[in-house]
């Protein structure tokens, strides 16, 4: 598939009741397996202690993520 057809996607990594190295370790699996040529990065935030690590990336318009 050409790279014009590639949409920003993202996935949200969440939780109140884990901790930082759980949250950013599973963001990492993920932004691993789709492949450094896809990934756009990677950002967090927290609010009332709930931790939000977000894996930006381009991916399939149908919402699959591309292939690497």
């Amino acid at each position: 598939m050409a790279d014009e057809a590639l949409v920003v996607r993202y996935e949200v990594f969440r939780g109140a009741f884990t901790t930082w190295d759980v949250l950013f370790h599973q963001a990492a699996a993920f932004a691993s397996e789709i492949g450094r040529d896809r990934l756009i990065g990677i950002s967090h935030s927290e609010d009332q202690e709930d931790g939000v690590v977000t894996v930006w990336y381009w991916g399939e318009p149908d919402g699959g993520p591309a292939a690497s």
